[in-house]
């Protein structure tokens, strides 16, 4: 399908206005494709010829106004509309078909039972691939959906259910709805009910997972309750949409979709065995996050996709805020600090840097491909910045205004600035040139005198220049870690400020709650006090704060990694489990990359074991160690004994996902083999074991089945997103180098060919996921990849994962040649210097 410009959409919004969309689905008619009939009622103000969107198999019939309309016409997912009346009735009916890719209408079979799933995932730009429909977010209507479906399907969607006879369903006409908000959600789900203030509330998934859901439906009906009640609180205005359900399904591209009434979860979240205390915290702010977009989103939902940013910084925003304030996982934010905020830091520093806001993307694929971590990440900041300068009442103020004056339509960033300067008085499109309409990270710094004078610094980030107000505390740490802390309103360059007498032996932190967006740099001798200082500092947010400047540094290449490393061994044991989590996952993902000196791995397993030893039996903690030595360990013989069920470590529960953990470790050291997963298969049937052992395969140091990897990964159409990702992600793997050499060119000219077989996001993803991130020899993988960026052909998506995969190993080189230390790289002899 051909991308629809800002300039065509802005076109079509003046010429019609739609009115109502009356949906029937036929999902009886077998594995390949579903009957859709859709007809529309709209009204052109000029009688000006358009189009409406429409990605079917096969056309049966369409006809404008009773005139019947030649299917021949469709040109690029376009159907054109002439001759049109004031009042217009578009009646389109044809075959689709079912996708496996996370877009469309996806079906997907539970291989544990054999039942079949669908959901509808309509978000740009699959909606067309369901119904046809006018696909732009400011042509909003209301929607009526007949479904016909197996005897034995529930069916849910954006109005409330109701099934009129076997095998027949029809949802309650909406509220007016973007059409990427529209859902169906159908098979022989497992449905638990609940109520709360009123609201029907429903939570759903596949019929293989009810045992789990079930274990989990207290919690999460009352994080959902909790946060119901505080979205009331802050808006003033009830839940816009009626019921309330949360579906959990299967093959899901991301975490969740707002869908008003029907929000959709990766089924990932329904926790088959033992979830660590912040992935709950996770799911936790994932139902926060959904929920804020009822209002922010779906009740007033952005014009163009170039405010689409705002919809997901203000949901992330809110998401956090809520989550940490009226759930018992109230240290969400220290999360944000390790990882959130680590992926828009990464996504800000690349050569695809864009503003949050203000991009003037030319067609909606390019708005897409702006989708990212500045979106989430930076955003929030941004948010919580204007809510330092605002003040929270003002803030809120304008929140209200903007969701009371555009309820159920379109608006834009200006008219929010409208409502936040009429709420405030204060000049906040200023604000937002120099927050939302530049890119880059400032950098913060201190330059301490001993007489308690320190003078903070901003290096501006930006390519432009530009004066970022920032808005943060900074805090004075003795050599016993007693802090005092200031607020500062950074509003130039430089500041001083007087703390009085200063401990030499101490550490002065700026943003040590993590307030605004930018890196800290500190100065040598504070750099090399952090091993002994940072366990004595209470905070474990100004903790997750420092490191952050290391982690930084690193990427920077103006930190040794040896520093991190030793640090992690001096300090990581008395951290908490949040924090050994999110540092070992990090460590696990940089070896070979940053962390590439020979003992390493073997370092990091015995800080892994040294916390194991000392955890409580049945621990969060011992479940987070057991899990960071199983993918630091390079002792096969420990993971056979624990496999075994020889040797393991009292109050450890060997569920499934232990034991695909050890599996997947022991087949990439070469230890286990083809037969050894087929096994591990046999005792886990399930959809997720199938994932498992595809991870497995691809991880092995085998040429057969590295070779069977790869030719899935690059022809196999038929691949779910999920099975694809699944071998991406393993293939490439640390220590295997002499292995994956000769798919390094490979993947440079036969991934970005995918694009040729796959459509959307799969596409992106698995080009992103396949990356070569270890090779004999990076320099030349980095030229390679030059050359393949250099090509004008690439599929906008591709092109954007590639480049950012590449301006990474830019900095991982970097690093290399600023601090020489033992590498794999260099067993081929070169050198990086």
């Amino acid at each position: 399908m051909r991308s629809l410009s800002a300039t065509e959409a802005m076109a079509r919004a003046s010429s019609i206005s739609v009115s109502s969309y009356d949906i029937h689905l036929d999902l009886t008619r077998g594995p390949d494709t579903f009957r859709s009939h859709t007809t529309v009622e709209f009204r052109s103000q000029d009688k000006a010829d358009t189009f409406v969107d429409i990605s079917a198999a096969q056309i049966e019939t369409a006809t404008l106004n009773g005139e019947p309309l030649d299917p021949a016409r469709v040109d690029e997912g376009r159907l054109a509309l002439t001759g049109l009346s004031d009042d217009n009735k578009l009646v389109v009916a044809g075959l689709f078909s079912y996708s496996h890719d996370g877009e469309g209408l996806h079906r997907a079979v539970d291989p544990e039972d054999k039942q079949v799933y669908v959901y509808a995932m309509t978000f740009l730009p699959a909606a067309p691939r369901v119904f046809a429909c006018f696909d732009q977010p400011d042509l909003k209507a209301r929607y009526r959906i007949s479904v016909a479906a197996p005897e034995d399907w529930t069916v849910l969607g954006n109005g409330a259910a109701t099934r009129t006879a076997p095998g027949e369903w029809e949802l309650a006409e909406t509220k007016p709805l973007a059409t990427y908000f529209v859902t169906l959600v159908a098979g022989p789900y497992h449905s638990v009910a609940g109520e709360h203030d009123g609201i029907t509330l429903g939570l759903h998934c596949r019929a293989s997972l009810a045992p789990h859901l079930d274990k989990d439906a207290a919690e999460l009906f009352e994080v959902t309750g909790q946060c119901l009640d505080e979205y009331h609180r802050l808006f003033g205005i009830r839940y816009p949409f009626g019921e309330y359900h949360q579906a959990f399904v299967p093959d899901f591209n991301a975490g969740a979709m707002e869908n008003p009434g029907c929000v959709t979860f990766a089924d990932t979240l329904i926790f088959k065995a033992q979830a660590t205390d912040s992935l709950r915290a996770t799911r936790a702010n994932v139902v926060a996050h959904e929920m804020a977009h009822q209002w922010f989103g779906d009740f007033v939902t952005m014009q163009w996709w170039d405010d689409l940013w705002l919809n997901e910084s203000f949901a992330e925003y809110m998401g956090y805020r809520v989550t940490s304030e009226v759930t018992r996982f109230d240290d969400v934010w220290v999360e944000y600090t390790f990882n959130t905020k680590a992926w828009g830091l990464a996504a800000d520093q690349r050569s695809s840097t864009h503003p949050i806001a203000g991009n003037g993307a030319a067609d909606a694929q390019q708005a897409l491909t702006d989708f990212d971590g500045i979106s989430y990440s930076k955003g929030t900041a941004a948010l919580r910045q204007l809510n330092a300068y605002l003040g929270d009442g003002a803030f809120l103020a304008g929140v209200i205004d903007h969701l009371t004056s555009h309820s159920y339509g379109n608006a834009t960033l200006a008219d929010l600035v409208s409502s936040w300067e009429k709420a405030s008085g204060k000049d906040v499109n200023g604000w937002a040139e120099a927050w939302l309409r530049t890119s880059g990270v400032d950098v913060l710094s201190t330059d301490v005198d001993i007489d308690g004078s320190v003078v903070v610094s901003r290096i501006n980030g930006s390519p432009v220049d530009v004066q970022r107000p920032h808005a943060f505390t900074v805090t004075a740490y003795d050599e016993t870690g007693q802090g005092r802390s200031e607020q500062l309103d950074l509003t130039g360059d430089i500041t001083t400020m007087d703390f009085g007498p200063l401990d030499p032996k101490g550490l002065v932190l700026p943003d040590s709650a993590d307030a605004t967006w930018a890196k800290v740099r500190l100065d040598d001798q504070s750099l090399f006090r952090i091993p002994d200082l940072l366990p004595r500092i209470n905070d474990p947010l100004a903790r997750a704060v420092v490191w952050g400047v290391l982690r930084e540094g690193i990427l920077d290449g103006t930190i040794d990694p040896e520093l991190f490393v030793c640090t992690i061994e001096q300090v990581l044991h008395r951290e908490i489990d949040l924090a050994v989590e999110h540092i070992l996952s990090e460590a696990v993902v940089e070896l070979g990359r940053y962390l590439a000196a020979d003992d390493d791995r073997s370092r990091l397993a015995t800080v892994a074991t040294t916390i194991l030893g000392e955890a409580a039996p049945g621990s969060n903690r011992q479940l987070v160690a057991v899990r960071s030595l199983i993918s630091l360990t390079d002792d096969p013989g420990l993971l056979r004994r624990w496999l075994g069920g020889s040797g393991r470590p009292d109050g450890l529960v060997a569920d499934e996902n232990f034991r695909w953990r050890i599996t997947r470790s022991l087949c990439s050291l070469g230890d286990f083999g083809p037969d050894d997963v087929e096994a591990e298969q046999q005792r886990d049937p399930s959809s997720q074991g199938a994932l498992h052992a595809l991870e497995c395969r691809s991880a092995m140091p085998e040429p057969r089945t590295k070779d069977q990897a790869w030719t899935a990964i690059t022809t196999d159409a038929s691949l779910s997103n999920a099975e694809l990702y699944s071998a991406a992600s393993f293939f490439f793997r640390p220590g295997q180098e002499d292995l994956t050499e000769a798919y390094v060119e490979r993947y440079f000219t036969e991934m970005p060919a995918t694009a040729e077989i796959r459509t959307g996001w799969i596409v992106d993803r698995s080009v992103l996921l396949g990356y070569p991130r270890f090779s004999l020899s990076p320099q030349q993988t980095l030229q390679l990849a030059e050359t393949c960026l250099a090509r004008k052909d690439l599929d906008t998506g591709v092109r954007r994962s590639i480049s950012d995969e590449t301006d990474d190993l830019r900095r991982v080189l970097s690093s290399r040649r600023a601090f020489a230390r033992s590498s794999p790289f260099e067993k081929s002899g070169e050198t990086t210097s």
